[in-house]
């Protein structure tokens, strides 16, 4: 395999492992969410602010794997 070969093949596991675990997260974060809302619908607003927030951290970590991903392409 060529360099240039190797870079590609580099960029695309970084960004297709580094979106298995966030989307695993999320869905786990969504999943506890729905559950504490359908068991105590009166504080349906605070779970779901900490829901979202929790949505926004874990797609923090996708976007880290984008960058690498990015990097490993065009500097490296």
């Amino acid at each position: 395999m060529t360099d240039e070969a190797l870079k590609f093949l580099a960029a695309g596991l970084a960004i297709g492992l580094g979106a298995i675990g966030p989307g695993i997260g999320i869905g786990l974060v969504v999943n506890g969410a729905l559950q504490a809302i359908g068991r105590n619908p009166d504080v349906s607003g605070d779970i779901q602010t900490n829901m979202i927030l929790g949505i926004v951290f874990t797609e923090a970590v996708a976007i880290y794997a984008l960058v690498v991903s990015l990097i490993l392409l065009f500097v490296a």
